[in-house]
């Protein structure tokens, strides 16, 4: 039998079709294999994916021509430039943006999850300590929030806060997969001990969720991803009930809206996995890929199959009006002679 080639996959006809008509690219992590993934319409017809090695991809946030991806132990912050763009020296004219490293925050190993820009900074969901941190210069990272049930700052990842969704430019649900105060209790009740709260109010909206990810405030409602059992809920925050929009029949991780359009992930669970082994969702979560799912018909619109490569997706953004986006890392050099001013830019040459 042939091997398929690497990020192999196939796709429905309408999503280069969608991608074209809403101006965007589609950003995906995978840490699992260590990349993330552009996913851009060649024309009305095909794709073109650009992967690009970020140690352990997890979370990333979107804000203007600013991108941030959490890494292994690092927060990279990269900005589009468009006129580095168009004189890439590789391939230049081909991309309508390009995003470049500009900073990095040594974060150490906390094992950040999601990441959102607000008023006050780049927020980071950092899972190890079981709180809401914002990235700074002066220290590894400042904690600012933590669930009521957390009685200290320990590196113990006691019940896995890993989503967050911002309301007026400030952190405002989360979800965690415990409750629990001590050291990896969340996995004591992996499929039913899920929350969702308010970090203004410190309350429990809900609870015995099964896995929850990834939350979006949008009209008044939350949406989020119970991912275990491969849905999609709309949660309203006053009345402390939900709805369930769509059996996705996999493994949900990783959400993003544009328009009236939104961008789910699915991921392939890992037979050895300790965390995912067990769980009666293997046995459907058997691709990874994204659905788009028009949110007022609740209908699927799109759907994108990975064959090789990507597994599990941790996260999926949109960048609104790129129709090409390039991205460097800052494994290859070649992100060090992409320079930028205030009004110029320039590829400098490298010294031997």
């Amino acid at each position: 039998m042939s091997t398929a080639p690497p990020f192999s996959c196939s796709f429905s006809p309408q999503l280069p079709e969608l991608l074209v008509r809403l101006k965007c690219s589609i950003a995906v992590s995978t840490y699992q294999a260590g990349k993330i993934v552009f996913i851009s319409a060649k024309d009305a017809a095909s794709l073109v994916q650009l992967p690009r090695t970020f140690n352990q991809a997890m979370g990333m946030a979107i804000s203007g021509n600013k991108m941030a991806v959490a890494t292994k132990d690092e927060v990279i912050v990269l900005v589009d430039s468009p006129d580095l763009a168009r004189s890439y020296p590789k391939r230049p004219n081909q991309y309508d943006a390009l995003y470049v490293p500009r900073l990095t925050y040594y974060t150490g190993q906390v094992d950040i999850h999601d990441l959102h820009w607000g008023d006050q900074g780049l927020w980071a969901v950092n899972t190890s300590f079981s709180c809401l941190a914002l990235l700074t210069d002066e220290y590894s990272w400042i904690p600012k929030w933590q669930p009521p049930f957390i009685d200290k700052l320990a590196s113990e990842d006691r019940c896995h806060l890993n989503g967050l969704a911002m309301r007026d430019g400030k952190p405002r649900y989360v979800t965690a997969l415990g409750k629990g105060n001590t050291t990896q209790s969340w996995r004591r009740e992996l499929t039913s001990g899920g929350v969702l709260m308010d970090v203004q109010t410190n309350k429990i909206i809900l609870d015995k969720l099964s896995m929850p990810h990834s939350p979006i405030y949008h009209n008044g409602l939350i949406y989020f991803l119970e991912s275990a059992k491969g849905r999609l809920l709309a949660c309203s925050p006053d009345k402390k009930t939900f709805d369930v929009v769509k059996n996705l029949h996999g493994f949900t991780r990783g959400m993003a809206l544009v328009e009236d359009y939104l961008f789910i992930g699915l991921s392939r669970l890992r037979q050895n996995s300790s965390t995912f082994s067990d769980l009666e969702m293997a046995k459907e979560a058997t691709h990874a890929g994204i659905v788009v799912m028009h949110l007022p018909t609740r209908a699927i619109v799109g759907e994108l199959k990975y064959h090789s490569s990507v597994e599990e997706i941790y996260d999926v953004q949109i960048l609104k009006g790129r129709t090409r986006p390039g991205i460097l890392n800052t494994v290859n050099p070649t992100h060090k002679s992409a320079l930028s001013i205030p009004g110029a830019t320039f590829w400098a040459q490298r010294s031997k």
